[in-house]
């Protein structure tokens, strides 16, 4: 009967420990649980900061890229590791050490980015002074191709004044209708069936700017008709061929020099009325006149 009330007792006391235990248990269980659902929460929204993270820098390589040509392939190889490493955050599930080695991932490339956004600061600097420089350069070039412009708009107007200045001048031109004398001597007619030739005279003035030489003298003669009156010489310049009544070639000394030149005549040309004679040194119409016949 003792035996079995000390029996008793134990079963008892086990069985209070075990509900003690069974208790404990409980609460631990409940408590842990709770702490590994905070725990997961904690971890979640660590990794949902990790995400924006990593979005955000994405959004400052775009802005970066969009803004700089000089470091394109740098700044999208930066980003393009950056969205590897989103995926992977985002295809795992958040854990202490999946969060730690991010975070350090992380900060590895925010550095990156620090020292690449220097480069491209640095390198941007660069080329805004460099296109500060091409603009002075330009704008000193443009200046000095205007000042060349004027200077050669300049000289070579100064030139075609020379070279104006330098031209034959005559004065005294007037052309006439001769006799011509077995003894070479000439008499002016203006009947037209008297007539042997046409004479052209003129004065060459000094000009000290021309250049002394043989000079080309050609003369053209027009009846009332217009009609060239003469040899009919054709003459190759620069221009084409032209056709004249006669020529000649004088030595010319840069003083005042007279000059006539006969040009030949063909009775069935030779009518009444105005003739026109112009005179040209080479291919430059140098003086123009008129006389009548009767």
């Amino acid at each position: 009967m003792m035996t079995e009330k000390k029996n008793n007792t134990a079963l008892k006391i086990l069985i209070g420990v075990l509900a003690v235990a069974l208790i404990a248990l409980t609460i631990y269980t409940i408590r842990f649980y709770n702490e590994e659902k905070e725990n997961k929460a904690i971890l979640q929204k660590e990794k949902t900061a990790i995400e924006n993270e990593l979005n955000e820098l994405i959004v400052k390589y775009d802005e970066a890229i969009d803004e700089n040509e000089i470091m394109d392939q740098n700044l999208v190889d930066a980003r393009e590791r950056i969205n590897r490493l989103l995926d992977s955050v985002q295809d795992y599930e958040a854990n202490l050490v999946l969060i730690t080695r991010y975070r350090r991932e992380i900060s590895n490339l925010k550095a990156e980015k620090e020292r690449l956004f220097r480069v491209v600061d640095s390198l941007s600097q660069q080329n805004q002074r460099m296109a500060m420089t091409i603009d002075s350069t330009q704008t000193e070039l443009s200046e000095k191709t205007r000042l060349s412009d004027s200077l050669q708009s300049s000289n070579q107007s100064l030139a075609n004044k020379v070279n104006k200045a330098s031209q034959l001048k005559i004065t005294g031109l007037r052309g006439e209708g001769v006799i011509v004398r077995n003894s070479g001597k000439i008499v002016e007619n203006d009947r037209t069936r008297r007539i042997d030739q046409i004479q052209t005279c003129f004065t060459i003035t000094a000009n000290d700017l021309s250049e002394a030489g043989e000079k080309n003298l050609y003369v053209q003669v027009y009846n009332p008709e217009n009609e060239l009156v003469g040899d009919k010489i054709a003459v190759e310049h620069d221009g084409g061929v032209m056709v004249y009544s006669a020529q000649s070639t004088v030595y010319y000394e840069n003083d005042e020099l007279d000059v006539c030149i006969l040009a030949n005549t063909d009775k069935e040309k030779l009518l009444e009325g105005n003739y026109k004679v112009y005179v040209y040194n080479d291919a430059t119409l140098i003086g123009t006149a008129s006389f009548s016949l009767r």
